[in-house]
């Protein structure tokens, strides 16, 4: 389909993902354990985002099987919209998360704790590699899809909470700083609701049948109404049936004496849809000039009960 490309294998993914999920679930236990040992919150705010992690690329590693199952009689357009919802999931835990961490770096800055630095450093830094072997395990598969963006940005957040968490270690072993531990600790939150907040509108925007960022409505409707014999278009619905899918539905008025020609008008719309927006997906019904659709509105439709009654109409007038 236009617009869908896949650059890695399926199965290589699936197998990437899950070494993540090994490799991050190990690490969580590792810091927990760290931060409760060495009195660091920085240290357990890093191990709960890693948590985070973990639970972001299970969901994206399930949502991408459930992706690609064919479309059947419960799921008429498929199951692609699988890997936008685990989006949705992940921004908004990432939100909680975010928010939790502020709560907690807060109450630090009223009542500073001690913290072992030597301990925090060490296990920052091997976090720090865990985080980046992470990243590089899902930077590719990031690239095609906003399910395996918001599990790689966890990650991308994560390496910066851990060199932050490194930063904090040291000041704390050189100057007994201990300030510093709830301040990186609002650092690492202020990060996660910052780039939550910037992507999971498009994630909504997809949810709520949206038509795609790039693409501008009413210059489809242009340039529909630019091939020959379309007297004018209403009744459209321009959405994203999931990120890399785009469909659109749209009643097309044929110009007086040119019903004979209305398949080939037909043809010629799907064709430019096709070319010059990357619409494979368009479902178009044509009405004659003397039966068009009374008080028609061009983006969207004036009423349910209405439309199903002139639908009805244009469906008898046609046979």
């Amino acid at each position: 389909m236009a617009g869908h490309h896949h650059h890695v294998d399926p199965d290589a993914g699936d197998a990437r993902v899950f070494w993540a999920v090994v490799i991050n679930l190990g690490l969580t236990v590792a810091q927990i354990i760290g931060g409760i040992l060495s009195g660091s919150l920085a240290l357990i705010a890093d191990a709960i985002h890693n948590l985070s992690d973990a639970i972001s690329l299970i969901i994206a590693f399930f949502a991408r099987k459930v992706a690609r199952r064919p479309a059947d009689g419960k799921m008429t357009f498929g199951y692609g919209r699988a890997e936008v919802v685990a989006a949705l999931v992940n921004y908004t835990t990432l939100i909680v998360i975010g928010f939790y961490l502020v709560y907690e770096a807060v109450l630090r800055f009223i009542n500073p704790a001690s913290v072992d630095g030597w301990l925090v450093v060490v296990i920052a830094g091997i976090a720090l590699v865990v985080d980046l072997v992470t990243a590089l395990l899902t930077y590719a598969l990031s690239k095609q899809s906003m399910n395996m963006r918001a599990a790689f940005l966890h990650n991308v957040a994560d390496a910066l909470g851990s060199i932050a968490v490194i930063i904090a270690g040291t000041l704390i072993m050189l100057y007994d700083w201990r300030l510093i531990d709830p301040l990186v600790t609002l650092l690492i939150a202020g990060y996660i609701l910052w780039q939550s907040f910037t992507e999971i509108p498009a994630v909504i925007r997809v949810l709520m049948l949206g038509s795609p960022l790039n693409m501008d409505a009413e210059k489809v409707v242009a340039e529909m109404s630019t091939i020959d014999g379309v007297a004018s278009i209403h009744h459209v619905h321009l959405w994203q049936m999931q990120e890399h899918e785009t469909a659109l539905e749209a009643h097309i008025v044929i110009a007086k004496g040119k019903w004979n020609d209305a398949d080939a008008v037909k043809g010629a719309v799907r064709e430019m849809l096709n070319t010059e927006f990357l619409i494979s997906h368009s479902t178009l019904e044509m009405e004659c000039s003397i039966h068009a659709c009374p008080t028609p509105q061009t983006i969207g439709h004036a009423s349910k009960v209405k439309s199903e009654v002139k639908h009805g109409k244009d469906h008898d007038h046609q046979h």
